[in-house]
């Protein structure tokens, strides 16, 4: 992947999140927003202009990122899964996208990107 995107940063964790954006800058993307529920989620996907997205599965209070997950697999939007690694799984439609374990790096990053169609 070459160009750049814009892309949205689902995080629960400010620090994490900030780290997320730093990473994208220096990969020569923009950030299209960040989010920490699925309700400010979903306004910044339903308000538009985002190329990619990166979900943690999991966000604050037990609350799980699949319905934005859902809406932008509707849109055709492409993203990456955010996890913890081996303490989760992917099922259902989202088995098989593409997946960033934490604790994040530059590299995984990139690598997670460059893995969107």
């Amino acid at each position: 992947m070459s160009s750049s995107r814009r892309v949205l940063v689902v995080e629960d964790e400010p620090l994490i999140s900030m780290m997320l954006e730093d990473f994208l800058d220096m990969l020569g993307h923009q950030s299209a927003g960040t989010a920490d529920t699925v309700e400010d989620a979903l306004a910044l996907v339903e308000a538009g202009g985002l190329d990619a997205a990166i979900l943690d599965v999991n966000l604050r209070g037990g609350e799980k990122s699949w319905p934005v997950a859902d809406v932008l697999a509707g849109k055709g939007i492409p993203f990456v899964l955010a996890t913890g690694g081996s303490d989760e799984t992917i099922a259902g439609p989202h088995r098989g996208r593409p997946t960033l374990d934490k604790p994040f790096t530059l590299d995984g990053v990139k690598q997670a990107l460059a893995a969107l169609s």
